[in-house]
């Protein structure tokens, strides 16, 4: 292990872009739909890795509903969160905010409290064995209309104490954030934060709009902001927080390589960004692999690092308490790494 690699394992981190369902390894994949008797289009774990391999966002969607059919039971939500929450204790992250997209499951006949009730077993042991805190982000699917989403929010009303946010994922272009607007209202009008992926392969306009008419508390991705210098400054002046993900980029073509990626110009252009890992299962990397991607492709220093894990803290929706105490844990571990 390389000096900056131990350095960017031992970083104190939250990871604030990750889609639970997008953390479904192949093995686990293929163990669950044994598990539940399902038959895979795939023989192999190596089948499932080999087909990986996306030019567009569509691309990868399509295959991540076809592996989201394993999950069935309650205890299989509870696998697929705790395997996550292993790899990133072992990453350095001590606080994750995660999406989960119920339509994904709801649609198939799995009941909401099934998939609540899995995730929320494993945030408790994960803060039990890890000590590592966890908040929920229901995300509605935007490529359903805004009758459904507004269903999954009425289905989340038993556990509206338990959620955190809202956030809206899935396919970007042609469905700009404007179409979720009472929704989101509504979700706001209930005490939730309001999250947003713009700017990935949508123009800034959905930046705006998630702005200006979804009111965001956070944005995620927000690449293409970068191309509206009036846009970056607003982002910038308002201390946006921008949960970037590095290897989801290139291997979804948003970048054509890491060498090519903007987080350092985010940063440059006072931009509060962040560094997650988005779906980790199928873009070739954790939350450290992001951040090694990163250093490495874009010659990141230590400085660099911590100001993303500074950021990834004062983003978070914990309380200032909280992340006054996580303020300090990176500080502790920066002054000890000899880094200001």
């Amino acid at each position: 292990m390389t000096d900056i690699d131990r350095f960017i394992t031992g970083l104190p981190k939250a990871e604030l872009h990750l889609h639970i369902e997008g953390s479904l390894e192949p093995e686990l994949m293929v163990a669950l739909a044994a598990r539940n008797g399902i038959t895979l289009p795939f023989a192999t774990v190596d089948d499932v890795r080999a087909a990986y391999n996306f030019s567009r966002l569509q691309d990868f969607l399509d295959i991540y509903y076809a592996g989201a059919d394993v999950l069935r039971e309650e205890k299989d939500f509870y696998d697929l969160a705790m395997a996550y929450f292993d790899r990133a204790a072992a990453d350095g992250v001590v606080h994750a905010e995660i999406f989960f997209d119920p339509q994904t499951h709801t649609d198939r006949g799995i009941a909401f409290e099934t998939v609540i009730k899995g995730l929320l077993a494993a945030m408790a042991d994960a803060k039990a064995r890890h000590g590592l805190t966890a908040k929920l982000i229901m995300c509605f699917l935007r490529h359903l209309d805004e009758s459904a989403a507004f269903a999954t929010l009425k289905s989340a009303t038993p556990w509206l104490d338990q959620i955190a946010g809202v956030g809206l994922d899935s396919s970007e272009v042609g469905h700009p954030p404007e179409k979720f607007a009472r929704v989101f209202a509504a979700a706001g009008a209930l005490g939730l934060k309001r999250v947003a992926h713009a700017g990935e392969e949508g123009p800034p306009d959905y930046v705006w709009q998630a702005l200006d008419v979804l009111q965001i508390d956070r944005l995620d991705h927000g690449n293409r902001a970068l191309e509206d210098p009036v846009l970056t400054a607003r982002l910038a002046r308002s201390a946006m927080t921008l949960t970037v993900c590095p290897l989801s980029n290139l291997k979804l073509c948003v970048v054509s390589d890491m060498t090519a990626h903007p987080i350092d110009r985010m940063l440059r252009a006072g931009l509060r960004a962040t560094i997650n890992s988005d779906d980790p299962a199928y873009f070739g990397g954790y939350i450290a692999a992001n951040y090694k991607a990163a250093a490495q492709g874009r010659g990141l220093s230590k400085v660099d690092l911590a100001t993303l894990a500074r950021n990834s803290f004062l983003g978070s929706f914990l309380d200032d308490a909280s992340i006054a105490a996580h303020l300090r844990r990176l500080d502790d571990f920066c002054r000890a790494e000899g880094v200001a």
